[in-house]
Protein backbone atom coordinates (compact mmCIF):
# COMPACT_ATOMS: atom_id res chain seq x y z
CA UNK A 1 0.00 0.00 0.00
CA UNK A 2 3.07 2.32 1.02
CA UNK A 3 4.72 1.43 -2.00
CA UNK A 4 1.55 2.38 -4.15
CA UNK A 5 1.83 5.72 -2.62
CA UNK A 6 5.24 6.33 -3.07
CA UNK A 7 5.22 5.45 -6.90
CA UNK A 8 2.17 7.67 -7.11
CA UNK A 9 3.98 10.43 -5.96
CA UNK A 10 7.26 9.98 -8.06
CA UNK A 11 5.15 10.28 -11.27
CA UNK A 12 3.17 13.17 -10.06
CA UNK A 13 6.46 14.89 -9.32
CA UNK A 14 8.50 14.03 -12.70
CA UNK A 15 5.12 14.64 -14.93
CA UNK A 16 5.23 18.22 -13.28
CA UNK A 17 9.72 18.87 -14.28
CA UNK A 18 8.66 17.37 -17.41
CA UNK A 19 6.15 19.90 -17.96
CA UNK A 20 8.05 22.76 -16.61
CA UNK A 21 11.00 21.51 -19.04
CA UNK A 22 8.65 22.18 -21.95
CA UNK A 23 7.31 24.96 -21.27
CA UNK A 24 11.34 26.45 -21.02
CA UNK A 25 11.79 24.75 -24.51
CA UNK A 26 9.32 25.81 -26.45
CA UNK A 27 10.03 29.55 -26.57
CA UNK A 28 13.54 29.11 -26.65
CA UNK A 29 12.98 26.46 -29.64
CA UNK A 30 11.50 29.47 -31.90
CA UNK A 31 14.13 31.65 -31.19
CA UNK A 32 17.11 29.38 -32.05
CA UNK A 33 17.83 29.54 -35.76
CA UNK A 34 17.77 26.02 -37.19
CA UNK A 35 20.90 24.11 -36.29
CA UNK A 36 23.34 23.14 -38.92
CA UNK A 37 23.21 19.54 -40.24
CA UNK A 38 26.39 18.07 -38.58
CA UNK A 39 28.98 17.18 -40.44
CA UNK A 40 29.36 13.78 -41.97
CA UNK A 41 32.92 11.60 -40.67
CA UNK A 42 33.94 8.64 -42.04
CA UNK A 43 33.55 5.76 -39.61
CA UNK A 44 36.91 4.85 -38.55
CA UNK A 45 37.32 8.78 -38.01
CA UNK A 46 34.44 9.47 -35.88
CA UNK A 47 35.87 6.61 -33.88
CA UNK A 48 39.57 7.77 -33.25
CA UNK A 49 37.72 11.56 -32.26
CA UNK A 50 35.40 9.85 -29.66
CA UNK A 51 38.90 7.90 -28.06
CA UNK A 52 39.85 10.60 -28.07
CA UNK A 53 37.27 12.40 -26.03
CA UNK A 54 37.50 9.74 -23.29
CA UNK A 55 41.15 9.16 -22.81
CA UNK A 56 40.85 11.27 -19.47
CA UNK A 57 43.84 13.11 -18.19
CA UNK A 58 47.23 13.28 -20.25
CA UNK A 59 49.93 10.91 -19.47
CA UNK A 60 53.07 12.40 -18.49
CA UNK A 61 56.04 12.07 -21.05
CA UNK A 62 58.30 9.09 -20.88
CA UNK A 63 61.97 8.89 -22.36
CA UNK A 64 62.69 5.65 -24.68
CA UNK A 65 64.71 4.19 -21.16
CA UNK A 66 61.69 4.30 -18.99
CA UNK A 67 59.18 2.81 -21.78
CA UNK A 68 62.27 0.04 -22.22
CA UNK A 69 62.23 -0.34 -18.31
CA UNK A 70 58.83 -1.08 -18.28
CA UNK A 71 58.33 -3.35 -21.19
CA UNK A 72 61.66 -5.52 -19.16
CA UNK A 73 59.55 -5.34 -16.24
CA UNK A 74 56.56 -7.06 -17.83
CA UNK A 75 58.27 -9.44 -20.10
CA UNK A 76 59.49 -10.62 -16.42
CA UNK A 77 55.98 -10.87 -15.01
CA UNK A 78 54.66 -12.71 -17.86
CA UNK A 79 57.94 -15.09 -17.96
CA UNK A 80 57.16 -15.74 -13.93
CA UNK A 81 53.24 -16.44 -14.82
CA UNK A 82 54.54 -18.94 -17.90
CA UNK A 83 56.55 -20.48 -15.49
CA UNK A 84 54.46 -21.12 -13.20
CA UNK A 85 51.55 -22.34 -15.56
CA UNK A 86 54.17 -24.83 -16.73
CA UNK A 87 55.21 -26.34 -13.40
CA UNK A 88 51.01 -26.55 -12.82
CA UNK A 89 50.62 -28.49 -16.21
CA UNK A 90 53.77 -30.88 -15.26
CA UNK A 91 52.59 -31.51 -12.05
CA UNK A 92 49.34 -32.81 -13.64
CA UNK A 93 50.83 -35.06 -16.01
CA UNK A 94 52.88 -36.56 -13.13
CA UNK A 95 49.55 -37.18 -11.03
CA UNK A 96 47.54 -39.23 -14.00
CA UNK A 97 48.27 -42.48 -13.90
CA UNK A 98 48.58 -44.35 -17.74
CA UNK A 99 49.36 -47.69 -18.70
CA UNK A 100 52.62 -48.31 -17.65
CA UNK A 101 54.32 -46.45 -14.76
CA UNK A 102 57.16 -43.91 -15.79
CA UNK A 103 60.42 -44.93 -15.40
CA UNK A 104 61.44 -43.23 -12.50
CA UNK A 105 64.64 -41.29 -13.46
CA UNK A 106 66.83 -39.94 -10.43
CA UNK A 107 70.36 -39.24 -10.49
CA UNK A 108 72.38 -42.75 -9.40
CA UNK A 109 68.72 -44.81 -9.31
CA UNK A 110 68.31 -47.36 -11.89
CA UNK A 111 65.14 -47.11 -13.51
CA UNK A 112 62.24 -49.62 -12.66
CA UNK A 113 59.85 -51.48 -15.74
CA UNK A 114 56.91 -53.38 -15.82
CA UNK A 115 55.94 -55.38 -18.76
CA UNK A 116 55.08 -58.55 -20.02
CA UNK A 117 57.39 -61.57 -21.24
CA UNK A 118 57.09 -61.90 -24.68
CA UNK A 119 59.99 -65.07 -25.08
CA UNK A 120 61.53 -66.97 -22.74
CA UNK A 121 63.78 -69.15 -25.16
CA UNK A 122 67.01 -68.40 -24.73
CA UNK A 123 68.78 -69.44 -21.12
CA UNK A 124 68.68 -66.81 -18.62
CA UNK A 125 67.48 -64.17 -20.92
CA UNK A 126 63.80 -63.44 -21.17
CA UNK A 127 62.48 -60.44 -23.88
CA UNK A 128 60.09 -57.75 -22.14
CA UNK A 129 57.27 -56.01 -23.92
CA UNK A 130 56.61 -52.58 -22.09
CA UNK A 131 53.53 -50.88 -23.26
CA UNK A 132 52.71 -47.44 -22.86
CA UNK A 133 49.59 -44.87 -23.61
CA UNK A 134 50.02 -41.45 -23.86
CA UNK A 135 48.20 -38.39 -24.78
CA UNK A 136 49.17 -36.73 -27.95
CA UNK A 137 50.24 -32.97 -27.02
CA UNK A 138 47.96 -31.24 -29.64
CA UNK A 139 45.47 -33.67 -30.53
CA UNK A 140 45.00 -34.87 -27.30
CA UNK A 141 44.38 -38.42 -28.99
CA UNK A 142 45.91 -41.67 -26.67
CA UNK A 143 48.80 -42.89 -28.70
CA UNK A 144 49.77 -46.35 -28.01
CA UNK A 145 53.70 -47.95 -28.09
CA UNK A 146 55.58 -50.87 -27.21
CA UNK A 147 59.46 -51.12 -26.13
CA UNK A 148 61.11 -54.75 -26.24
CA UNK A 149 63.68 -55.14 -23.70
CA UNK A 150 66.01 -58.26 -23.04
CA UNK A 151 66.35 -58.51 -19.39
CA UNK A 152 68.45 -61.56 -17.60
CA UNK A 153 66.84 -63.88 -15.36
CA UNK A 154 69.26 -65.71 -13.11
CA UNK A 155 67.10 -68.28 -12.58
CA UNK A 156 64.80 -69.49 -16.04
CA UNK A 157 62.15 -68.23 -13.67
CA UNK A 158 60.12 -65.89 -16.14
CA UNK A 159 58.03 -67.73 -18.67
CA UNK A 160 56.00 -66.13 -21.27
CA UNK A 161 52.75 -64.60 -20.77
CA UNK A 162 54.08 -63.60 -17.18
CA UNK A 163 53.56 -60.07 -16.11
CA UNK A 164 57.08 -59.31 -14.77
CA UNK A 165 59.13 -56.06 -13.18
CA UNK A 166 63.00 -55.46 -14.57
CA UNK A 167 65.33 -52.88 -13.59
CA UNK A 168 68.43 -50.96 -15.19
CA UNK A 169 71.78 -52.52 -14.42
CA UNK A 170 75.29 -52.32 -15.82
CA UNK A 171 75.69 -54.06 -20.04
CA UNK A 172 75.39 -57.87 -19.65
CA UNK A 173 75.69 -58.58 -23.53
CA UNK A 174 75.37 -56.60 -26.78
CA UNK A 175 71.57 -56.87 -26.25
CA UNK A 176 70.98 -56.67 -22.05
CA UNK A 177 70.58 -53.70 -20.31
CA UNK A 178 68.14 -55.04 -17.31
CA UNK A 179 67.79 -57.86 -14.63
CA UNK A 180 64.78 -59.70 -13.46
CA UNK A 181 63.21 -58.36 -10.21
CA UNK A 182 60.04 -60.07 -9.79
CA UNK A 183 57.52 -61.86 -11.55
CA UNK A 184 54.53 -59.82 -10.37
CA UNK A 185 51.81 -61.99 -12.32
CA UNK A 186 51.96 -65.60 -13.68
CA UNK A 187 50.55 -66.58 -17.32
CA UNK A 188 47.18 -68.74 -16.79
Amino acid sequence: MADEETNEETTEETAAAEAVESSEDAPTAEAAEPAEPEEKLHPKEARKRARSRATGPAKSERSNEDRHAERVALRKQKAVARKRRRDQEKAKKTEKGAATPPAEKVAGNPQVRRGTVVSAKPDKTITVRIDTARRHRRYEKIVRSSTTLHAHDETNDANEGDVVTIVECRPLSRLKRWKLVEVVERAK
